[in-house]
């Protein structure tokens, strides 16, 4: 019986060790230059600012600090991400940018940068689109379109 218990106890032991070490080697792979690829969106930055300071467009932000860095600042996340090379964004302080490259750590490795484009051009005409109002009503372009013309405002609400 003793010896039943001294073999039980020692595989629990040996399969609890097993599960701990894999779990270590995930952790620190995540943490030795793992990197994701994907594309990020937000607006380049002094990192001489912080993200509430980025969130709030102070004017600090956007002004070409001496030995500050640039950053993105995605304001979706609330989230600064260091941008590497910084050649490849001096020319993009204060503008919306979407970055595609990999992320290693909390930098960004730059393969491409892009100016975001939001929203029509000044003159452009607006798609066919239908939506609900706020009375379950649908609407299109059609039925909002006035005797000047039609301006479109959406309003993207803080709770998203």
């Amino acid at each position: 019986m003793l010896s039943f218990k001294t073999d039980f106890t020692a595989k629990c032991f040996f399969v609890c060790l097993a599960a701990l070490l894999s779990m270590a080697a995930f952790a620190v792979d995540g943490q030795n230059g793992t990197t994701k690829p994907g594309a990020w969106s937000g607006t380049v930055v002094s990192s001489s600012c912080n993200a509430d300071e980025a969130f709030n467009e102070s004017s600090e932000c956007m002004k070409d600090v001496p030995g500050a860095k640039l950053a993105l600042y995605d304001d979706t996340n609330r989230v600064m991400y260091g941008l590497e090379p910084q050649e490849s964004v001096t020319a993009h302080l204060g503008e919306s940018v979407t970055v595609r490259g990999a992320l290693d750590g909390e930098t960004i490795r730059i393969s491409s940068i892009e100016l975001m484009s939001i929203g029509l051009a000044v003159g452009q005409k607006a798609p066919a689109f239908s939506v609900h109002d706020q009375f379950g009503r649908v609407q299109s372009l059609d039925t909002l379109k006035g005797a000047n013309g039609t301006v479109l405002l959406f309003f993207r609400s803080a709770d998203w």
